[in-house]
């Protein structure tokens, strides 16, 4: 069953640009070395753009792993972590509905 998952947190305003530059770089990562990472999406607030939400789905618990192992992780909390402002807020979903076929998910 896939896992679900968000991410939420906030930068300083001056590293807004750098950040949204090391998400575009980790999230090509994602779509091309990660086939168990089913959807990695990355939202930045319209009226606060210093707030960036993801989005992930796992297929399954060793894929959550895998990614969480990664190379690419580390190299991108090392952009993002010294620009915090506050934590990161990761939290679970189960999913209820969608318009989205998550093929894969469905295996």
């Amino acid at each position: 069953m896939a896992i679900f998952q968000i991410a939420e947190y906030e930068v300083k305003t001056d590293a807004v640009d750098k950040v949204k530059q090391a998400i575009q770089e980790f999230v090509h990562h994602v779509e091309t070395h990660e086939p168990g990472t089913l959807l990695y999406s990355a939202w930045q607030q319209q009226d606060q753009p210093t707030k960036f939400t993801h989005f992930f789905a796992f297929e399954n618990e060793a894929a959550k792993a895998a990614h969480g192992r990664s190379q690419a992780v580390k190299q991108f909390e090392a952009v993002y972590r010294p620009e915090l402002v506050g934590t990161v807020a990761f939290t679970d979903f189960d999913q209820v509905s969608t318009n989205q076929w998550l093929q894969t998910a469905m295996r």
